[in-house]
């Protein structure tokens, strides 16, 4: 039993944002579970070098793939060519987000409307394109919130906002799918090492000495601290679990 539970072998999985950060973490744990892996990416370079990487390091079948999530068009290309190379779908990973920082009263509505576009919207569409694929034998999605999903951010109020819109996201399509056999759930990432991260940290005075005085596990997180609850999530091991929002920040939500 304990064998299978875990086993994504043969199963074919959709990264967002795949190249890099959590993404790539994500990615680079469903290739080394078995799972064939679709590298999606705004940065197709980059996105090109990590499919080659994990094809040469595990034995996943890859494909890199340039997409804005943003355009109608491209993440309707994303799923119509995942389905002509590997001829099916079953784990959906909704990674790919952008965060501006900018106080409320200075944000532009241009600045609102592309992060709340990358962040939900894209969410959204490419759920509703994967829909039909992943019911004919159930399927997973997992959709990359925050822990400011949980908490108010003065300094980036579209980001908190599209990712508190990620976690009621995930609850509907749960309740909306399931009947099809389909889980819905999300990882809420606490401050994780990754691009945005050092973004943070460039722009936001003392932000590094306040997550590790706040953190219970006294550190920032690693991409690879993504792998456990991504490869649960997109594994028969969570079969019964549906619209369920997990943070992995290390304890900082309930510091």
């Amino acid at each position: 039993m304990e064998s299978t539970l875990f086993d994504v072998s043969g199963r074919v999985a959709v990264v967002t944002g795949g190249a890099s950060g959590i993404g790539l973490g994500i990615a680079t744990a469903l290739a080394t579970a078995g799972a064939n892996v679709v590298i999606a990416d705004l940065n197709g370079d980059a996105a090109q070098a990590v499919a080659e990487k994990l094809a040469a390091d595990t034995s996943a079948e890859t494909m890199a793939l340039a997409i804005d999530v943003t355009s109608t068009e491209q993440a309707e290309g994303l799923i119509t060519k995942t389905l002509e190379r590997f001829g099916r779908l079953d784990i959906l990973v909704n990674n790919a987000g952008i965060g501006i920082h900018c106080r409320p009263e200075e944000m532009t509505m241009e600045q609102w409307d592309l992060n709340v576009s990358v962040n939900l919207r894209s969410v959204f569409h490419l759920s509703k394109l994967a829909y039909e694929h992943l019911r004919d034998g159930g399927g997973k999605i997992i959709n990359i919130g925050s822990m400011y999903s949980i908490f108010g951010a003065g300094e980036v109020p579209a980001y908190a906002a599209s990712k508190g819109g990620v976690v009621q996201l995930t609850k509907s399509l749960a309740v909306a799918w399931a009947e099809q056999g389909i889980q819905v759930n999300a990882i809420l990432p606490g401050w994780i090492n990754t691009g945005l991260g050092a973004q943070g940290r460039r722009e936001m005075e003392g932000l590094n000495e306040r997550v590790l005085a706040r953190t219970p596990a006294a550190r920032w997180g690693e991409p690879e601290d993504l792998a456990g609850v991504a490869i649960f999530l997109a594994s028969a091991a969570s079969n019964f679990i549906t619209g369920v929002s997990i943070p992995v920040d290390g304890g900082y939500s309930v510091a």
